[in-house]
């Protein structure tokens, strides 16, 4: 008599990484999103009349919600407890909740010339629904975070990590190149219409995470488990206790937000820069911060494979911190206004945040236990939307208050100009803390032995597939 030996849907390749393209698509969709206002501060002033303070505070409205309602805590503990199919369905559809509240404010005009609550009612509603979107987004982040740990532990988990946020970064690039081209497209200026874009193109990544959902189902029924009948552990508050007694994870945490924080905010105020500061026309400058997400697309994979099959996960992350610190520090100098040194910039940026996180999440399973790992990504998320919410306004407000230079006039409307050597120089600064926190991990790894500087593949695993005789 013979039986064979029933094998986990992980272990097929088509099966693993198709399931990596279709939760990668979705996190696509909602990049786009997110960067999309980007690159039209110059337009909200335009038609809107929204100033770069204004512009300021919509941008930190992404951390309203999951900063001050703990949602992404919630989201942890609820991806934890209920499991990856319920939260990733119910984050898409904030996603898409958020984005139709955000086209509604900048495409009515029911709104103009009200104020609330000490805003202009148009920024606050489009605020909201930013911040809406982000309880969306952050989590959805988190659940395939989880994802890609349950299909790739002990396979190519850093690589499948970096392949994800490549896509990611393809949502990026495009809303950062085409969002201005996508406003101006009708020949009259309509800042709503990238938005509306964004959303359709969201409705379409729900789809694909209800396809996904099946799949899952699938690898549970392979590995003879349910997610939600059959949890590993159920949640206890004592959970949160012992992820935030880790000095590692506190380690990880602290740098993300530095990292982040020196990133993602200067992305949105970046094409703003090189209109300013390098003379780049409006219509253009997009196309220069896109380098840094296309750069992305190769890089994270890359260097995330070489985590993969040669360590040096903690060594990877420093080299990315200097990197930061130069690019920042160079941007800065006042001297330096050449587009193609801009450009050239923009890559090394690229190289520098394509090393960072194709280390450090990866590391994270290395640090926390599995059963614990919803909750532990959803805090350090919630710590890094304290940069992402923070320093967008700081930015603004110092452009605002210290870096206003004069005026000019663009598609026939007056605008200020801005210098951005001050604006650099925090970004950089928060650069070199970044590098002093990248130290300090290494330093803990050598010392508690999570093994950051080794590979993430098992090599001594292997694949059963010959056939077990009975007699």
């Amino acid at each position: 008599m013979t039986e064979k030996i029933r094998q986990s849907l992980r272990d097929s390749k088509t099966a693993r990484w198709t399931a990596l393209f279709i939760v990668s698509f979705t996190m696509l969709c909602a990049y786009f999103l997110t960067d999309i206002m980007a690159p039209m501060a110059g337009l909200l002033e335009a038609q809107l009349g929204w100033s770069r303070s204004e512009y300021g505070t919509f941008t930190s409205a992404y951390g309203w919600f999951n900063v001050f309602l703990l949602m992404l805590i919630f989201g942890g503990i609820i991806l934890d407890k209920a499991g990856i199919r319920i939260t990733g369905v119910g984050a898409t559809i904030l996603m898409v909740l958020g984005t139709a509240i955000k086209y509604w404010a900048v495409s009515t005009d029911a709104l103009r010339g009200q104020t609330l609550l000490g805003l202009d009612t148009q920024v606050l509603w489009a605020s909201i629904g930013f911040a809406t979107f982000a309880i969306g987004v952050e989590v959805a982040g988190i659940t395939v975070s989880k994802i890609i740990v349950k299909w790739f532990k002990g396979k190519e988990l850093a690589t499948a990590m970096g392949l994800e946020m490549a896509m990611a970064r393809i949502g990026t690039a495009l809303a950062l190149g085409f969002s201005v081209p996508i406003a101006k497209s009708m020949g009259v200026i309509d800042v709503s219409r990238p938005v509306l874009v964004a959303l359709i193109g969201l409705c379409i990544g729900l789809i694909a995470f209800l396809v996904y959902v099946v799949m899952d189902k699938k690898l549970d029924a392979s590995e003879h488990t349910d997610e939600i009948s059959e949890p590993e552990e159920e949640f206890k508050l004592s959970d949160i206790g012992k992820i935030l007694n880790t000095r590692g994870w506190w380690y990880i945490a602290i740098l993300c937000v530095l990292f982040y924080s020196a990133v993602f905010p200067f992305l949105k105020y970046a094409t703003d820069l090189m209109v300013n500061k390098f003379g780049v026309s409006e219509n253009l400058a997009g196309m220069i911060p896109m380098l840094l997400p296309f750069g992305n697309i190769l890089l994270t994979p890359l260097f995330g494979g070489i985590y993969d099959k040669k360590g040096k996960g903690a060594s990877i992350m420093i080299i990315g911190s200097l990197l930061l610190i130069l690019v920042h520090t160079l941007f800065s100098i006042p001297g330096i206004n050449n587009w193609i040194f801009a450009m050239v910039l923009m890559v090394v940026l690229g190289i520098g945040f394509s090393l960072v996180p194709s280390a450090m999440w990866p590391s994270v399973p290395k640090i926390v236990p599995e059963k614990r790992l919803g909750t532990a990504y959803a805090l350090i998320f919630y710590v890094q939307n304290w940069g992402l919410m923070g320093v967008p306004l700081l930015i603004g407000w110092v452009l605002e208050k210290y870096c206003i230079t004069g005026q000019t006039v663009r598609d026939g409307i007056t605008v200020n100009t801005y210098d951005y050597t001050l604006p650099m120089m925090i970004f950089a600064g928060f650069g070199v803390i970044a590098l002093i926190f990248a130290f300090l991990l290494k330093a803990e790894d050598k010392r508690k032995g999570y093994g950051l500087e080794l590979p993430n593949i098992v090599k001594s695993e292997t694949v059963i597939e010959s056939e077990i005789r009975e007699v």
